[in-house]
């Protein structure tokens, strides 16, 4: 899967190396924080992906992830200093869209990287990760990993915020379905009527939040043995909770993102398998993708039978299950991030 992107890459990059005044093309990357490691990753592909193009880059973050105003803003400077694109992951994935809309009515390429919006069609295109088997494979791993207890789990959910922005209920529903569980509503969480589910708390994707999401839940039910965590921050928060009280070692925790500390996690056996995803690819692709509607007018394809542009996913675990396809932590931390 990695080679064909690699591949796709390349096609991408022949398109943007098509004729036209590089110096005079900008772009901006909006990312929900400038801290979290996923976006650190993903504002280094796209800066150095804009200076092999000769591209301008212009990057802008919230102050904390769901920090929509400041995202706003960001468009709104984009447009006024005429960037010829966007690239971003937005906090609010709905409220965002008037805004998404303006920079589009002035000419301007939006994609959305990693986070779709709502709707997804509301960008000229979206880069992202497959969050709904991102969340699949780990939810497959986890019910295979405990075999016929899978009946009897009681399952804690660290999902990102309230506001439910498009990852975080992909994520959230793609684990759920990959453990079992029926699905209300599937572009919404906490619907759900299975009994297994103790219940939803939100992390703000940080390793606090994560921290203090576990401590409500395990309020619920102490009891706990499976914890779905957005992220690699909330899996960390999770099982510093889980330590205070000694029961680390007898919940099993999976996550999303395959950042190096993540991947090392998995190593050391506080997370049990996490979806890792290529932010650097992500931007990369975003910049060339600019650079060729700069030159050409060309918007991106999407994959085949996919409303998005798919840039991968793998399972990494050091404990590998019959029917769930994986990779080890060796291989993971080759491609990890962060």
């Amino acid at each position: 899967m990695i080679r064909k992107l690699l591949a796709t890459a390349s096609v991408l990059a022949a398109m943007a190396a098509a004729p036209a005044a590089a110096a005079d093309i900008s772009a901006c990357l909006i990312t929900k924080t400038d801290t979290n490691p996923f976006f650190v990753k993903m504002k280094e592909g796209a800066t150095a992906k804009a200076e092999e193009l000769g591209i301008e880059l212009k990057s802008f973050a919230g102050k904390v992830d769901g920090d929509h105003e400041t995202q706003v803003a960001a468009i709104e400077t984009c447009i006024a200093d005429g960037a010829k694109g966007i690239l971003l992951t937005a906090s609010d994935t709905s409220s965002i869209v008037p805004a998404v809309k303006q920079a589009r009515d002035a000419g301007l390429l939006v994609i959305a990287l990693d986070t779709p919006l709502s709707p997804i069609d509301a960008a000229d295109a979206t880069f992202a990760t497959d969050n709904f088997l991102a969340g699949e494979l780990i939810g497959k791993w986890a019910a295979a990993s405990l075999g016929d207890a899978a009946k009897d789990a009681k399952i804690g959910m660290l999902d990102l915020a309230i506001s439910q922005p498009t990852v975080g209920v992909l994520r959230d529903q793609g684990f759920l379905q990959g453990f079992g569980i029926d699905l209300g509503d599937p572009n919404k969480w906490g619907d759900e009527t299975d009994s297994r589910i103790v219940g939803n708390d939100v992390t703000a994707g940080n390793e606090e939040g994560g921290r203090r999401a576990m401590e409500n839940l395990l309020a619920k039910d102490p009891m706990i043995n499976v914890v779905y965590t957005i992220n690699e921050p909330a899996a960390a928060g999770a099982y510093e909770a889980l330590k205070s009280i000694g029961r680390e070692n007898d919940v099993l925790i999976v996550s999303v993102d395959g950042g190096c500390p993540g991947v090392q996690n998995v190593k050391d056996g506080v997370i049990g398998a996490t979806s890792q995803q290529y932010p650097l690819l992500m931007a990369s692709l975003g910049i060339e993708a600019i650079k060729a509607w700069a030159d050409t007018g060309a918007k991106p394809e999407t994959t085949p039978g996919k409303d998005f542009f798919d840039t991968g996913v793998a399972l990494v675990t050091d404990k590998p299950v019959d029917g769930v396809e994986s990779i080890d932590t060796t291989e993971g931390t080759n491609l990890c991030w962060g």
